[in-house]
This record gives structure tokens, sequence and C-alpha cells, in this order.
């Protein structure tokens, strides 16, 4: 992923972070409408110290 789409990344999930919490339904939305894989948007989470809640499929 080059920089330029990682900043983006971080800047989408920071901005639908609920606190330190991102619910999963919206980290799939971001990875589909930035265009990315899933472990792009838990990695970043992660990195971020961002939580991602509510997962059903175990992903996160």
């Amino acid at each position: 992923m080059d920089k330029e789409k990682a900043n983006e990344l971080k800047e989408r999930i920071s901005n639908a972070a609920q606190g330190q919490k991102l619910p999963c339904e919206k980290a799939f939305a971001i990875a589909s409408e930035l265009n990315c894989d899933v472990s792009d948007v838990g990695k970043t989470c992660n990195e971020s110290g961002i939580k991602i809640i509510g997962c059903q499929l175990g992903c996160f």
C-alpha cells in the first residue's frame, strides 16, 4: 500500500472510530470504499491503538 493511501486509511479510521473502538461493519466498509484488504484496516487499527468491536466472523 502506498503512503498516500495508508494516510487516507488512517484518517478514515480515525474519523469513523468511536473513542478507541471501531465497529467491524465500519472496518469492512472502509476497506471496500478504499479498495484495500480488510487486513490492512486491521493492521492500521492495531498500530493506532484502535480496537475493532462487534466482529461476527472472527477476522479481528
